[in-house]
């Protein structure tokens, strides 16, 4: 206890860190997820070609490599971001993958025939999708997306090796104060728990609601 105690000031800004690295992140996969999902099912060739390209390039290129990519290679275009920035981009649009095949998955179960009933009705494909298939697709989504969420808050540990204060990386303060390394890496664990605990419930709620409204 001593351990969280003395260095409570460390362990909150790496908590808060973590926290909002996630709650950013998770912002962007969803926006993007959601998207680049509407452009895999999209009519149009090129967009369909576009978002399948986007899912498999991420899907199958390490996380770590993707922050590479991005911290290294984007200031080579002139491209200058803070190091939170830099993060945000790396794992929003990796869970951006999953997120979109788990939203393609809803979108697949919803009868053929809602669509095109909507498109009968003049419907662009925009509404159809906005208005019409994905109210309907998010009711067997929430628990996938909840599970690529709870990922995703664990993922960010990857940051603090790229300059991003988070809750992982202040066991390196910690160790050189010379505390145990076991109670150190026991309070970041409570930590991720606290918070991918949340995100379970979050959605939990989220799957009862939805789980009423049918």
């Amino acid at each position: 206890m001593k351990t969280l105690t003395d260095n409570w000031s460390t362990y909150w800004e790496g908590f808060l860190g973590t926290l909002s690295l996630f709650l950013v992140s998770a912002v962007l996969a969803l926006v993007l997820g959601v998207l680049i999902a509407s452009f895999r099912v999209s009519p149009v060739r090129p967009l369909r070609v576009f978002g399948t390209a986007w899912v498999t390039l991420l899907r199958n290129t390490p996380l770590t490599l993707l922050f590479f990519i991005v911290v290294l290679g984007l200031p080579r275009f002139d491209i200058t971001l803070p190091f939170f920035t830099f993060a945000v981009l790396a794992l929003g649009c990796y869970t951006s993958a999953f997120v979109c095949e788990a939203m393609r998955a809803g979108v697949n179960t919803v009868p053929v025939g809602q669509g095109e009933a909507a498109r009968s009705l003049g419907m662009s494909f925009g509404q159809t999708m906005g208005l019409v298939v994905l109210p309907q697709a998010y009711r067997s989504v929430v628990a996938p997306i909840g599970s690529v969420m709870i990922a995703l808050a664990k993922n960010t540990a990857i940051a603090g090796s790229f300059s991003v204060t988070e809750l992982l990386g202040t066991y390196r303060t910690i160790n050189e104060l010379g505390y145990s390394i076991v109670w150190t890496f026991v309070w970041i664990a409570v930590g991720y728990l606290i918070i991918t605990l949340a995100v379970s419930l979050v959605f939990n709620l989220l799957e009862r609601r939805v789980a009423v409204a049918r």
